[in-house]
């Protein structure tokens, strides 16, 4: 039998069996990919992230280009700074939407900062800015 499904595949992450790693975007970050990458064939991409603690941001300013970002923090704290917003501190609960092309950059975090992030396409470009 095949799969009804063409563009997507099921895909569950579990906490329990995940893991994360060092390899990412930030080295003050950990992540753990959720496996929507693979089941969407990188049209979208999900994943938790988390401080390792100890580390601080270097608070580089910089921009993505991609179709979609969406953040939503978890655990702890974080502040972010955005090109035209100033400074938002997001704590467990907050949700942002960043815009393609918004120059970011994050300042500082808790050291139990954790996150989700919902972006698409899974495979984007990060662009190192000057500041705005």
């Amino acid at each position: 039998m095949t799969s009804p499904f063409t563009s997507q595949s099921f895909t569950i992450a579990h906490a329990d069996s995940g893991t994360f790693q060092g390899a990412g975007l930030r080295p003050f970050f950990e992540y753990r990919d959720l496996g929507i990458n693979q089941a969407t064939k990188g049209t979208h991409g999900a994943h938790v992230i988390r401080a390792v603690p100890g580390m601080e941001s270097p608070g580089t300013w910089h921009s993505h280009t991609l179709d979609f970002q969406m953040v939503y923090v978890t655990k702890g704290w974080v502040v972010f700074e955005y090109e035209g917003e100033g400074e938002h501190l997001l704590r467990e609960g907050s949700c942002v939407l960043q815009p393609s092309g918004i120059k970011h950059r994050e300042v500082r975090h808790s050291d139990d900062m954790e996150l989700i992030e919902i972006i698409s396409p899974a495979d984007f470009p990060t662009h190192d800015e000057g500041a705005p």
